[in-house]
């Protein structure tokens, strides 16, 4: 072998064992964590927002850096953690069941078996609001109206079609079934492009707050034959009131049901990340409940087994454990 092959060689060599060495010298400095939420005037952002701000607060020990996403919400965010590009995200415990199981909007799928829970988060009543002219009292009352249903890929638009079919009614029973994005919905209302819609939402929210004031508008309560359908039928969903005075021109209790928003990971995310994520959370308990009033009335016991339907994930369970919470 000639003195140039050999130098060849070992130049190859060594940069073929620095190509290995650089991802992992680079990963031990700065590992990368995308949280998945909604909308950016709903809680889901607020919620990924507030984690995040809690990690990053530490990131210098343990060399984790967290970002938010804005996105569809929770079936965007479940499908995108099972195809790898988000870590973790915020998801209606409805549809963290479904995910589970492999059924509903899921079924082409099958069931997500990586899927992991984290912990739950605050109570998601569905909430109706109703344009003050449109002479609305009940939901039923929005037959032949201009009704938003959400946008395809969130938990309210697919939660919304659940209700519609045990109602019996189709997207054709409204005269116009839009599809806004949740940060699009109050200003359509008040502008008269449509006369109620529908979202699941910690309360209070921006996002309710804003059109109530602005226009006036009502909160619709959903009871009925076809609510309790879905009560008695689905273990993820329970009854909910909206307090009344929450909003500007609604003084009187709202009645409803809802799920819970948990916080969702994969089982090939791992568990030291994990871990870090949910220390961050609950050794910042106090300034955590005070990033968002729909936080206020949060108890770790309850967030560790309230809403979950998936195995929780590794971390997790490492860090309940050490606090003998399990």
């Amino acid at each position: 072998m000639s003195k140039l092959t050999k130098l060849l060689s070992a130049c190859g060599a060594l940069a073929f064992a620095g190509a290995l060495a650089a991802p992992g010298a680079a990963m031990a400095q700065q590992k990368f964590i995308t949280i998945g939420t909604g909308g950016v005037t709903g809680v889901y952002y607020a919620a990924g927002g507030a984690i995040c701000r809690l990690v990053n607060k530490d990131r210098k020990s343990h060399g984790i850096r967290c970002s938010v996403e804005s996105t569809g919400g929770s079936v965007y965010n479940i499908n995108t953690i099972r195809a790898g590009e988000l870590d973790m995200g915020v998801a209606q415990s409805d549809w963290q069941y479904h995910a589970v199981k492999g059924d509903a909007v899921f079924k082409d799928q099958g069931p997500f078996k990586d899927l992991r829970a984290v912990f739950s988060i605050h109570p998601e009543p569905f909430t109706v609001l109703a344009r003050k002219e449109a002479g609305i009292r009940t939901f039923a009352d929005f037959k032949g109206k201009r009704f938003n249903i959400g946008n395809p890929g969130s938990g309210t638009r697919a939660s919304m079609e659940e209700l519609l079919g045990a109602m019996g009614w189709t997207t054709r029973d409204f005269s116009l079934a839009s599809e806004l994005k949740a940060d699009e919905h109050g200003a359509a209302l008040c502008d008269n492009k449509i006369d109620g819609f529908f979202y699941g939402v910690g309360h209070p929210s921006a996002n309710i707050q804003d059109p109530t004031t602005t226009c006036g508008a009502k909160l619709i309560s959903l009871t009925g034959p076809a609510v309790d359908k879905l009560l008695n039928g689905s273990p993820y969903y329970a009854k909910a009131t909206i307090p009344g005075g929450l909003y500007a021109n609604n003084p009187d209790p709202t009645q409803t049901y809802g799920v819970l928003a948990t916080f969702v990971s994969s089982s090939k995310v791992p568990a030291a990340s994990v871990y870090q994520v949910v220390k961050a959370v609950f050794e910042n308990f106090d300034d955590f409940k005070k990033l968002h009033p729909a936080f206020a009335h949060l108890d770790p016991k309850h967030m560790i087994k309230d809403g979950l339907s998936a195995p929780l994930h590794d971390g997790a369970v490492k860090y309940y454990k050490e606090k003998g919470w399990m």
